[in-house]
């Protein structure tokens, strides 16, 4: 008995060929799109026994939103994630989200298929390959701490990476500003760059993110005044934002 489904990606062509494919094997595709701001209104509204949801970004905040909305609204659709190889924490957001399944997105039509009847079932829908490449990386972690401080220190600017160090120190915005002879205006969206660079949500988070991946130890203060001297005094921080200058553009 083929299953009512709708199929939702970030690439629309994609989405119909994978449609069409699911068409000529006995299913019935209500509708495939692309996922916008309103591609879980339309999941809603449709009410599919399935949903193959793809994402190209897996581990990226926000990424499963639409599932947990889909399940909040219309609990008994089935989602299935279609996806690249996540890491664990992927395959663990997925599945806290809601979903029902993750497939690999270069899978053969007949591995969807199987997904698809397993998740309209009620059964779990992650292929053993897909699950022994999470435990893989679980087991033999690929990065280190320090090689993921060492590819955030990169994402910062030197200005910014002061700012960070400040945070980690307990500084707020008015120290912040203070202490880098700037507008409090300044130092704000500096600090909102360091959150947005480092895909946290609060200083708190980015603090902890810093001490645990070493980034304070590599940036050269340790999260000391020191550090943040040398770099104030160096040829690199670009002079001295005077309290009116805009924010920089970096």
């Amino acid at each position: 008995m083929g299953v009512r489904l709708m199929v939702v990606d970030d690439h629309r062509l994609l989405a119909e060929a994978l449609a069409s494919a699911l068409k000529l094997r006995g299913h019935r595709v209500l509708a495939a799109a692309a996922p916008s701001a309103g591609a879980a209104d339309l999941v809603v509204s449709r009410a599919p026994e399935v949903c193959l949801l793809g994402t190209a970004a897996p581990a990226q905040p926000g990424a499963f939103d639409p599932v947990v909305r889909i399940k909040k609204e219309r609990p008994q659709v089935s989602v299935v994630v279609l996806g690249p190889v996540p890491s664990p924490r992927g395959i663990a957001a997925a599945f806290a989200a809601g979903a029902s399944g993750y497939v690999r997105n270069d899978e053969r039509i007949e591995g969807v298929e199987r997904a698809m009847m397993k998740a309209r079932a009620g059964e779990s829908a992650v292929s053993p390959q897909l699950l022994q490449q999470a435990f893989e990386e679980l087991l033999h972690p690929a990065a280190q701490p320090d090689d993921e401080g060492a590819r955030l220190l990169e994402l910062l600017t030197p200005r910014e990476v002061e700012v960070l160090m400040r945070v980690a120190d307990g500084e707020d915005t008015r120290l912040i500003a203070a202490g880098m002879d700037i507008a409090p205006s300044t130092a704000r969206t500096h600090v909102q760059r360091v959150l947005m660079k480092l895909e946290v949500g609060s200083r708190l988070e980015a603090a902890a993110l810093a001490a645990r991946t070493g980034l304070l130890d590599r940036a050269g203060g340790g999260g000391g005044g020191g550090g943040r001297a040398a770099r104030k005094a160096g040829p690199e921080a670009g002079g001295e934002a005077g309290p009116g200058d805009p924010p920089p553009s970096e």
